[in-house]
């Protein structure tokens, strides 16, 4: 077993003082064409397993270098499933950040974990691949996005079905124009029935392999649940913003690629825990309007009812529709609008008159190209599902960017304003679905001195002075 570098608690006079000493030649050099970048992997749940499991199959340009997790049992099965013989092992990410030979690392935490672990690794001179959803509040992601250019990193954000080919066909669909004039994006919800939900569980001492109090980081300190803890962390708002953030930021992150958007001007959200039966917190039915300049987005949340819509996320315009995902174009209908009318028994004198005109379309239909098939590219091999290779590309681009120092393609920005979206649509829901006007240019709440407030909220010390001192918060 390779060796554990056990949890010591770094003061944080110690850990600035490492970093300090750190951010020389070793940390901020350029790799080379022929260097291999070291990995440092921090979380070992679902989506953590998946992301070593991609870097084992398909990049034998990447060392695996580490692996951490406040979770002993979960720690030891993460550093065996590396496969990586000269790994270490980390119950605490500080003094993971102090090892030279990482380059980069891959955030797969609890969601309230991703912008304080890449803020400062960041500051330690490592490059970020962090997992979405990116933030629990707004102001998160302006932090990251201060760190990432204070210290010159590359953070790429794992919206990866960004890479999916038929989201690139679809943007150009929407700029030709040929749908005419864009209404409404209607974006398929999260749709998953979870009914009853996972029960109640009660507040209990937490394991004695299980580091809680590290867990919980700069969250607020709570009795320990197992609900708040592996997994079931993503139903507390402590933790997380739901599904909205988790599922809905894939479907917010392509509406982006594909619009070429900003941000909404007015956003009202509604929902609740209605059906769900258990001790989760954020919403099993929301759904949420977004007003952009000159048309609406709707997306939302189903956590008890799968409601199979075939259409799924649709953009409309006046002169047909089309489908995102199989990118079929459905053109719409033009005549007499007069013909539109309800007849039943005929208009009395003075009424509508009918014409004889007949209706066509306004554009040719398209059958569409399906987009879930297809090579994504930058690593993706014969016989890959087409989520490994939406993975892959996006670790290949990481890695490419690591030693090119260019602007990923998944990159931090386009996280950030994937996170804003849909972190309005809560700040609505928990306001009552209050409306929010927004300003997507200056990033702020405009004249709701409440919901502007929500924008942030204070991290528990010591990771408040440890942000602080890092970046301008």
């Amino acid at each position: 077993m390779p060796n554990e570098v056990e949890s010591t608690p770094s003061t944080r006079r110690g850990f600035l003082g490492a970093m300090t000493a750190l951010t020389a030649a070793s940390y901020n050099r350029v790799l080379g064409a022929n260097d291999r970048p070291g990995i440092g992997f921090i979380g070992y749940g679902l989506i953590g397993k998946q992301h070593i499991t991609n870097f084992k199959r398909s990049f034998p340009d990447v060392d695996r270098v580490a692996m951490c997790d406040v979770y002993k049992p979960r720690l030891e099965e993460g550093l065996a499933y590396l496969e990586s013989p000269n790994a270490k092992g980390y119950s605490d990410f500080r003094k993971m950040y102090e090892n030279k030979d990482i380059n980069g690392v891959v955030v797969a935490t609890p969601d309230h974990w991703h912008a304080m672990l890449t803020i400062m690794a960041c500051a330690a001179g490592k490059d970020v691949y962090v997992e979405k959803p990116l933030t629990v509040f707004i102001d998160e992601g302006k932090w990251m996005l201060q760190a990432m250019n204070k210290y010159k990193r590359v953070v790429v954000v794992g919206t990866q079905r960004n890479h999916n080919p038929g989201h690139l066909a679809a943007k150009k669909i929407v700029e030709s124009g040929v749908l005419g004039k864009i209404q409404m994006v209607k974006l398929g919800g999260g749709g998953r029935n979870i009914y009853p939900g996972f029960g109640k569980t009660p507040v209990e001492n937490p394991p004695a392999d299980f580091d809680y109090d590290l867990w919980l980081g700069p969250a607020p300190k709570k009795p320990y649940q197992k609900h708040r803890g592996l997994y079931h962390f993503r139903w507390f708002w402590d933790y997380s913003g739901g599904q909205l953030t988790n599922l809905g930021a894939h479907s917010v992150a392509a509406f982006l690629l594909v619009m070429g958007v900003k941000g909404p001007t007015k956003v009202v959200s509604f929902g609740g825990r209605f059906t769900l039966e258990d001790d989760g917190e954020t919403p099993d039915l929301q759904e949420c309007l977004y007003q952009f300049p000159g048309f609406m987005m709707t997306t939302g949340v189903r956590e008890a009812n799968g409601y199979r819509d075939s259409s799924g996320s649709v953009v409309m315009g006046n002169k047909g529709d089309l489908l995102l995902g199989s990118n079929q174009v459905v053109p719409e209908m033009h005549g007499d609008p007069v013909n539109q009318i309800p007849r039943f028994m005929g208009h009395p004198a003075g009424g509508p008159v009918y014409s004889d005109t007949k209706s066509a379309p306004w554009i040719e239909a398209q059958a569409g190209t399906g987009g879930r098939g297809g090579g994504a590219g930058g690593g993706a091999g014969a016989g890959e599902s087409m989520e490994d290779q939406m993975f892959n590309a996006n670790k290949r681009d990481w890695i490419n960017c690591i030693k090119s120092r260019n602007k990923p393609f998944c990159d931090l920005e386009m996280g950030h304003r994937t996170a804003v979206i849909c972190n309005l649509g809560n700040m609505s829901l928990r306001l009552g679905g209050r409306t929010i006007q927004w300003d997507p240019e200056k990033e702020v709440v405009v004249g709701d001195k409440e919901a502007a407030a929500m924008c942030a909220k204070p991290y528990r010390a010591p990771w408040d002075g440890i942000l602080r001192s890092l970046i301008k918060a």
